[in-house]
């Protein structure tokens, strides 16, 4: 995982500013990789003004494709001249996330790149954002970027799941640390390993009296730090950089995170669509609008992606 030959950008043409483009740069840089700057743009109006013929409807939107076809390559510029091999792609969609993934299949890419903010939580319930659909159903790494720099000061952060006892869970823990270690050629920063474990439910202590909360929550705690130390010390990591705290996942990395100053949290997630991602949600989804730095999810390595390459 240590080479990022080919990273798919996905370019905001809403935003002058591109962080996902200044963080992909440094990553290719670093490792003589290629960059794809992916556009994906529609407008309903284009398609939809009943008042302009057909002929007139696809001169309108061919002059906007080669508006933003043009500004792809004036980003593309200042990169080749530094020696990257930069290519630019432009399509016209009116899903973008399918359109990102697709074109990160065909062309093969290791991992896509975008830029990301707070998502208002209704507006996420009725129209899932594109971030939110990329972490559900890409089959490649996506790194969510936030406007901060990458600093060696703060700390790589790893969210595992030390209390499931299966095979695909294992090896995506895994895979989460193998991706942090791929990741500090960048961000020379330590590695820290995460798991929240739930608290004694109130209602098991309310309705059995003699249960003891305090020993079984104790019991729960050894389990999982026994587990994470076991997990860290294959990896080189001492007890120090294993955490083990009392919580939801979504309510203890985003906690972790701010208090380590990290840059970045990886996570995984098992791509869960349709109904229950609406109700209940990923935990991914959950942290990402809590936390002030980047986020890169990584899906089991069976996941199948829904998107067809087309």
């Amino acid at each position: 995982m240590s080479n990022y030959q080919h990273i798919l950008v996905v370019i905001d043409p809403s935003k002058e500013e591109q962080g996902a483009l200044n963080r992909a740069q440094l990553m290719a840089q670093r490792c003589n990789g290629q960059l794809t700057l992916f556009m994906s743009i529609f407008d309903f109006s284009y398609e939809m003004t009943s008042m302009l013929s057909a002929e007139d409807r696809e001169t309108l939107r061919d002059g906007i494709i080669d508006q933003r076809q043009r500004w792809l390559e004036q980003l593309a510029a200042p990169l080749r001249e530094k020696g990257l091999n930069v290519l630019t792609k432009l399509c016209w969609h009116n899903r973008p996330f399918e359109s990102i993934i697709q074109h990160a299949l065909t062309a093969k890419c290791d991992m896509i790149v975008k830029s990301t903010h707070v998502h208002a939580k209704l507006k996420s319930v009725i129209f899932t954002p594109t971030d939110w659909s990329l972490m559900r159903k890409a089959p490649m790494p996506v790194l969510l970027v936030k406007e901060h720099d990458w600093s060696s000061q703060g700390a790589i952060l790893v969210a595992v799941n030390v209390a499931a006892e299966d095979e695909d869970h294992r090896s995506l823990n895994d895979k989460l640390i193998k991706r942090a270690q791929s990741l500090v050629q960048f961000n020379d920063a330590p590695i820290h390993l995460v798991n929240g474990y739930p608290g004694t439910p109130v209602n098991i202590a309310i309705e059995l009296p003699d249960f003891d909360a305090h020993a079984y929550n104790n019991s729960l705690r050894t389990h999982h730090e026994e587990r994470i130390y076991e997990l860290g010390a294959h990896y080189q990591l001492g007890k120090d950089r294993c955490h083990v705290l009392e919580g939801m996942p979504e309510d203890v990395i985003p906690d972790l995170a701010k208090e380590m100053n990290a840059s970045i949290v990886i996570i995984g997630t098992i791509g869960r669509s349709g109904l229950s991602a609406a109700l209940i949600g990923n935990t991914a989804e959950h942290v990402i609008d809590q936390i002030d730095c980047d986020l890169l999810t990584e899906k089991p390595a069976s996941f199948v992606s829904p998107v067809a390459n087309n």
